[in-house]
């Protein structure tokens, strides 16, 4: 099967989004989501250039001598092959020493899509296909906010929609824990709502969410908005809302602004530096004009204690919420 062009120059390297296929593929990360679409991607285009085309799937963990060799071998009919092995991770010596020898002569017929999800193990492996240059996707997990960002406004992009950085902030917080349900989302999102993608279209679809709720406590409070923060913060809590998520959401806000409090380079600078989207270092940018550098400390203080009183130090969590909010909208008036 020989490789299509790929209009990204090689050394970047394919994303799972635009791999091409190629008589080996390595697929090297620990985000599952990403190698399941990339897998997915390069045995849909192998079937279209092929309908044919036979798909087999092996275990690196649970391999016996030969299967590669036997599942790139030449069928009867003459169709492509597509080979997919996973756990290379957990592989086995024979494992190892098979795909190691298949790579000084792959089958052009076929494709094989190696899968692994991180760690040291088959490194002599792991090398030999960076050597020959075989193409390798990177599927990382979003490690942070940027990260995440970063995927949301790709994926709503990749659907013809673009989304507003308010509304991509709240549906981080309403699904951003795991990649594919934020994709999932994504795609309904894009699927149903409007050209652009405001916060109030998010909050229709997902406004009962606690972490979406944590979010609106921790902008009013932020924005010196006592009354609203504390009715919303009770509203949660008696619609059966876990504190912590709440407290969570407030400690994350404030240590935004922490981190650029007194600094003054560009976000987008900011942004690279601190792991940050450039529009969370604009909102903590503009957050911190309100606090001195003595009421943060104060606002930190406040927070952990509140953290420690919900997750079991106080009788009253409620309480400790309030006062955490209160201490947080009054910092910010002193100094605003």
């Amino acid at each position: 099967m020989p490789p299509r062009r790929s209009s990204r120059s090689q050394s970047s390297g394919p994303t799972w989004r635009d791999v091409e296929p190629a008589p080996v593929v390595l697929l090297q990360g620990s985000e599952e989501y990403f190698a399941h679409q990339a897998r997915r991607r390069l045995i849909g285009l192998a079937r279209e250039s092929e309908a044919g085309a036979e798909v087999h799937e092996l275990s690196a963990r649970d391999y016996a001598t030969g299967a590669l060799a036997m599942a790139t071998s030449p069928s009867l009919f003459g169709d492509s092959r597509v080979v997919t092995v996973g756990e290379l991770e957990k592989m086995s010596e024979e494992f190892l020493e098979d795909a190691v020898a298949y790579l000084a002569a792959p089958d052009p017929e076929s494709m094989v899509i190696l899968t692994h999800g991180g760690g040291n193990r088959g490194k002599r492996l792991l090398d030999a296909i960076a050597k020959a240059k075989h193409p390798v996707v990177e599927c990382k997990p979003l490690k942070n906010d940027r990260d995440k960002s970063d995927f949301v406004y790709a994926e709503v992009r990749s659907a013809g929609r673009r989304i507003e950085p308010d509304a991509a902030r709240l549906l981080i917080a309403a699904a951003g824990r795991d990649v594919g349900e934020l994709a999932s989302a994504c795609r309904q999102l894009a699927q149903d709502g409007p050209p652009t993608i405001s916060d109030g279209i998010v909050e229709k679809y997902y406004g009962g969410r606690a972490e979406v709720t944590a979010f609106k406590v921790a902008d009013a409070a932020v924005a010196g908005n006592s009354g609203f923060a504390l009715r919303a913060l009770r509203q949660a809590l008696d619609s059966g809302t876990d504190p912590v998520p709440l407290v969570g959401a407030l400690a994350m806000r404030v240590r935004h602004i922490c981190q650029v409090h007194g600094l003054r380079e560009a976000p987008a600078q900011l942004a690279r530096s601190l792991g940050m989207a450039p529009w969370q270092v604009e909102q903590a940018q503009r957050d911190s004009r309100r606090f001195t550098s003595e009421a943060l400390s104060e606002v930190v203080r406040s927070l952990a204690e509140a953290d420690a009183q919900v997750k079991g130090e106080a009788q009253d969590p409620v309480y400790a919420m309030e006062r955490a909010i209160l201490t947080l909208t009054m910092a910010g008036r002193r100094h605003g």
